[in-house]
């Protein structure tokens, strides 16, 4: 790409003397020339500006849009593993419980079979004083008739 001097340059036309010009024409096709050339190289610098401005705010909104993404997913998992915790915590109380709750229902059965078993033995002492009974029935009745006799 050439200079802005040599573009200059290569756009100056000079007067030549075959051609009745008046010097002042001349002068004001140059400055003319020249203020283009400003002109377009003002423009390009505000153009260039302007790009490298949009371009900032481009980058800027697309880290924001990223870290809200970002943060929206994170929001998510933190939330999951926070449950995740809870749970955790919940199934160790159940656990406890569960195993509180066994040790208990053990413990009812073997009063329910010691009972049982109590129960058990009055219905055996029962039928064994109902057989002394009848035998000690028996054993007056032999006393009795052996008395008569």
């Amino acid at each position: 790409m050439s200079s802005p001097r040599t573009q200059l340059e290569c756009a100056r036309v000079k007067p030549s003397s075959d051609i009745n010009r008046p010097d002042v024409q001349s002068r004001s096709l140059e400055s003319s020339l020249l203020q283009l050339v400003h002109d377009h190289q003002t423009d390009a610098i505000r153009l260039r500006e302007h790009t490298e401005k949009s371009k900032k705010e481009a980058i800027k909104s697309a880290a924001r849009v990223s870290d809200l993404l970002v943060e929206a997913v994170n929001g998510g998992v933190e939330e999951c593993y926070v449950n995740e915790k809870r749970i955790e915590a919940e199934i160790g109380a159940l656990k406890t419980t569960v195993m509180r709750f066994a040790k208990q229902t053990d413990q009812w059965l073997a009063s329910t079979h010691a009972i049982n078993t109590a129960v058990k033995e009055i219905g055996d002492f029962e039928n064994w004083m109902k057989t002394m009974e009848l035998d000690c029935k028996s054993i007056t009745t032999a006393i009795s008739n052996i008395h008569r006799s």
